[in-house]
C-alpha cells in the first residue's frame, strides 16, 4: 500500500536535505564565490522550506544550512571548525537572519490559509442562510447541514435526532467548547472524543432536536470550524422556528 507523505513532513525532510545538497553543488566554485554570497542563496533555500512547511521545518532548514555551510563553504573544508572570524559572523547571520525569515514566512503562510478558510466559513454560513430562506422545510435544511458538518469538523458520521435529549453525550456548546458530564473536553489538545457529540439544535427557547456528531480517529477541527458548527445549528433552528406555530 502506497503511503504519502504530508506537505509538513515533506518540508520537514527538505529541511535538512536541500542545505547539504545546495552545498554539495556549490563545492566547485568555493574559491570563487564569496561566503557572504553562499550564505544569501542558503537563505533563499530556508524561506522556500519555510513557505512550504511550518516554523519547525523553517528553524531546522536554518540550522541544518548553518551547520553545512561551516562544513563545505568555510575553511577547514569538511570540518566542523570556522579559523576566521569573518566566517564565524556570516554563519552566526545566516543562522540568525535564515531563523527570523522563515518565521515570517511561515506565518505569511499560516494568514494566507486562515484568510481563505475563513472565507469558505463565511461562504457555508452563508449558503444555508439562504437555504433557510428558501427550502419549503426544515427537513432539507437538516439533512444539507448535516453533510456541511462531516466535512466542517472532519467527522466519520453524523446523524440528527428529532426532539430527543436522551442520556449525557459530550455536548458542543455555543462557544465552541466541549463538556462531558461535569468537566470540560480540550478538544483543542485531545481532539474530538470517542463517543458522539451532541450539538443542540434550538431557537427562541424551543428545542427541536441535536445533530450528533461522530469524529473520525485524528480529528481536531479548530474552534473557528466549532463556532461554524454551532452558528449553522442555530440556522438550522431558525427553519423549524418557521414551521413551528407560535406559543401562546
Amino acid at each position: 500500500m502506497v503511503r504519502y507523505l504530508s506537505r509538513d513532513q515533506v518540508a520537514l525532510a527538505a529541511a535538512l536535505v536541500l542545505p547539504p545538497a545546495v552545498c554539495a553543488l556549490l563545492l566547485p566554485f568555493r574559491d570563487r564565490l564569496s561566503n557572504t554570497t553562499a550564505a544569501l542563496l542558503l537563505v533563499v533555500v530556508v524561506v522556500a522550506v519555510a513557505v512550504l512547511g511550518h516554523r519547525l521545518a523553517g528553524a531546522l532548514a536554518a540550522l541544518s544550512a548553518a551547520v553545512w555551510f561551516d562544513f563545505f563553504l568555510t575553511r577547514p573544508y569538511e570540518r566542523f571548525a570556522i579559523t576566521k572570524s569573518a566566517d564565524l559572523v556570516t554563519a552566526v547571520l545566516l543562522l540568525a537572519v535564515g531563523v527570523a525569515v522563515s518565521q515570517l514566512a511561515a506565518r505569511t503562510r499560516e494568514l494566507t490559509v486562515i484568510a481563505i478558510t475563513d472565507d469558505d466559513y463565511l461562504a457555508q454560513i452563508h449558503h444555508t442562510a439562504r437555504l433557510v430562506e428558501t427550502a419549503a422545510g426544515p427537513d432539507a435544511v437538516v439533512d444539507h447541514v448535516r453533510h456541511q458538518l462531516v466535512g466542517l469538523l472532519g467527522l466519520g458520521g453524523c446523524r440528527f435526532e428529532y426532539g430527543t435529549l436522551i442520556g449525557h453525550p459530550p455536548r458542543l456548546l455555543e462557544d465552541g467548547s466541549l463538556t462531558w458530564g461535569r468537566r470540560r473536553w480540550d478538544a483543542d489538545r485531545d481532539g474530538l472524543p470517542a463517543a458522539e457529540v451532541e450539538l443542540r439544535v434550538s431557537h427562541g427557547g424551543r428545542f427541536h432536536g441535536r445533530f450528533m456528531l461522530q469524529g473520525a480517529p485524528g480529528s481536531a477541527p479548530p474552534l473557528a470550524a466549532r463556532l461554524v458548527a454551532v452558528t449553522l445549528a442555530n440556522q438550522v433552528g431558525a427553519a423549524f422556528e418557521a414551521v413551528t406555530p407560535a406559543r401562546a
